[in-house]
């Protein structure tokens, strides 16, 4: 599970690396289940560390429609010649004041947020698209938008590229990317009110759109047999210049973020 799932924000990551690293789906339905322990931020911009361990379930229809916690609800309205576009539905866990708000967490926490009141989840409705191409279409561009509501009213886009190669019975991808955010969205995670600033001695703040977050990821794919497979997943993010800005981010977390995870999971078919 990727990108920046985490039960810190963001929309979660979780079992298995990014789509680019995955072998592909086989013909008609196929299910994968497993777990993944993550070591990420304890919400986006924290500087104290968690640890998480999240269900990985995913349902596939062969190359036409997806869904799973990370990569989200989706469908392949368009698929050939290396273009892959379409609807697009996540989630984004909420945020609570008390711990951070991870609905996964087995270890760690954060008091920084108390004061902040809590962000409940929120679902982002959108589009996706995406272009492989090389010889042997090692490299991907992908850029998604998706529309929130619930707890957070915003417009998020991403945009990454990854290049896949295989080492031995592995494969492995690594690339960059970036997400920007519109106003409502960065006010929800990154502003600071008067009622806020009230109760937790902050400077208040008000932060408008642009870029929430750049780095880079990668995961390793190795499979055990035909049917099981662990992905060891890693990325380094660091927040865009508006949200770094806020009160919050300076006087009780940081610009940097780090996250690391172990995915198992086991797929059959239907």
């Amino acid at each position: 599970m990727l990108l920046t799932a985490t039960g810190h924000a963001q929309v979660a990551p979780a079992g298995a690396g990014p789509e680019s690293a995955r072998p592909a789906a086989p013909v008609g339905w196929s299910v994968t289940v497993g777990v993944a322990p993550v070591l990420s931020p304890a919400w986006q911009g924290s500087r104290d560390m968690t640890l998480s361990l999240f269900p990985d379930l995913r349902v596939n229809y062969g190359d036409i429609l997806f869904a799973s916690v990370p990569d989200g609800i989706g469908w392949n309205a368009i698929n050939e010649g290396g273009w892959r576009a379409g609807p697009l539905a996540k989630i984004r866990f909420g945020r609570d004041e008390n711990d951070g708000g991870s609905p996964f967490l087995i270890a760690g926490g954060s008091d920084a947020l108390v004061g902040m009141g809590n962000v409940t989840a929120a679902g982002e409705v959108g589009g996706f698209v995406e272009k492989t191409f090389g010889p042997r279409r090692e490299w991907r561009v992908r850029g998604e938008v998706r529309q929130g509501f619930g707890g957070h009213q915003g417009l998020v886009a991403d945009a990454s590229v990854s290049y896949r190669m295989r080492v031995g019975r592995s494969s492995v991808s690594f690339g960059p990317r970036a997400t920007a955010a519109s106003a409502d969205f960065m006010q929800t995670y990154f502003g600071v009110d008067a009622g806020q600033s009230l109760r937790t001695g902050l400077v208040p703040y008000r932060v408008g759109g642009g870029l929430l977050s750049y780095g880079i990821g990668g995961a390793v794919v190795r499979p055990l047999d035909r049917r099981n497979v662990l992905t060891l997943f890693t990325s380094f993010e660091r927040l865009g210049g508006a949200p770094a800005q806020s009160s919050l981010i300076r006087d009780r977390g940081q610009r940097n973020q780090f996250t690391l995870g172990l995915g198992y999971g086991f797929r059959f078919g239907l």
